[in-house]
């Protein structure tokens, strides 16, 4: 048997609900989503980036989009009522370390609160049967171990982010005990993902958006921890594993319901500085990285999932590796500024996935 692929046919005609469709992740599985023939619709700030993704690619002309806040559990339910959908994709999050040190409040208050009103909201629609909520691998205790963590560690979370992020499992958890454990309700399991990486990300205070734009204007990327060791895989990756969980809750209900980890091969785990200097020897003219002095809030330095559990029961693999990835990365955005059209070139990158 071979590695499981997600699965078209499955997808047409099937009404899929997402919210965070104007992110970065957001927006590439809009783009797969609907090439597939699924009816999307998306729930979500406006993009908070420019350029983004979500305008690029022109996501919005896919499929049906309204601007909306998950902190507002009135506003999400009329929404998810009024569509009706057979599955649910809950991505819309407050997704940055750093930002959630200046603003705690607010993570907290979509990170958790979000997801209970997202949750909420699905139980009152009678088609749902399938809800995959993704977090982060950021969702355990780390102890900078140098093996990965596996679905049943302790939830934990140094940072605001992190913690949030953890209490939004437990959240998770105690909705599928209390109100998704019988045959009759919707099966819920959780996704939790790497470092994602791809063609597109313009968010601010990360790596790869980070280096670019530095290359871009012949500037030295300044960074913070080159010796933090992060699971970077290709956005395709975990998304892949996010359709293929939300297919197998869908058809097998709740023997899936439960935490699932997507994340690279160990090989594929690398340094900050390993994934720079691989981007300066791939880059076409002056590109270099310096060390930022400043003292700066903590972050942990290593961190790996354990994917046995998709690999066995989902039969899902990574498939990208990570010198191609950066490959992708700068060939996109180099498309991109020599004016690409964004849509046909990431649709085309979906189906060579």
């Amino acid at each position: 048997m071979g590695i499981r692929k997600v699965d078209p046919d499955f997808w047409k005609g099937k009404r899929v609900f997402l919210t965070g469709h104007t992110g970065f992740k957001g927006s590439w599985l809009s783009l797969w989503l609907t090439s597939m023939g699924a009816a999307v619709k998306g729930f979500a700030l406006e993009p908070d980036t420019d350029p983004a993704l979500f305008q690029v690619a022109k996501v919005a002309s896919l499929l049906e989009s309204e601007y909306g806040d998950i902190r507002n559990l009135e506003g999400i339910t009329k929404s998810m009522r009024a569509f009706n959908p057979d599955i649910m994709i809950h991505m819309a999050a407050q997704p940055l370390v750093r930002l959630s040190y200046a603003q705690p409040v607010e993570t907290y208050a979509t990170n958790v609160m979000g997801t209970v009103h997202v949750l909420e909201a699905a139980k009152s629609c009678p088609n749902l049967q399938a809800i995959v909520s993704v977090t982060t691998d950021k969702v355990y205790d780390n102890k900078e171990w140098v093996w990965g963590y596996r679905e049943d560690e302790p939830m934990g979370g140094y940072d605001p982010y992190s913690s949030s992020k953890g209490c939004a499992e437990l959240v998770t958890s105690a909705y599928r005990r209390s109100f998704f454990s019988h045959p009759d309700t919707p099966a819920l399991a959780s996704a939790r993902a790497g470092n994602v990486i791809g063609g597109g990300d313009w968010s601010g205070d990360r790596l790869i958006p980070d280096a670019i734009k530095a290359f871009e204007k012949r500037e030295a990327v300044v960074i913070r921890n080159p010796l933090a060791t992060r699971p970077w895989q290709h956005v395709l990756e975990p998304l892949s594993g996010y359709l293929i969980l939300a297919e197998s809750l869908f058809t097998e209900g709740n023997k899936y319901a439960e935490a699932w980890n997507f994340g690279p091969e160990d090989k594929d785990c690398k340094s900050v500085q390993w994934i720079l200097d691989e981007m300066v020897s791939i880059w076409e003219g002056a590109a270099s990285w310096k060390l930022d002095e400043n003292p700066q809030p903590h972050e942990a330095r290593f961190l790996k999932l354990d994917c046995s559990k998709a690999k066995t029961g989902l039969n899902w693999y990574p498939k990208w590796e990570i010198e191609k990835v950066l490959k992708k990365i700068l060939d996109w955005h180099d498309r991109f500024r020599n004016g690409s059209d964004m849509q046909v070139h990431c649709l085309n990158e979906i189906n060579t996935y």
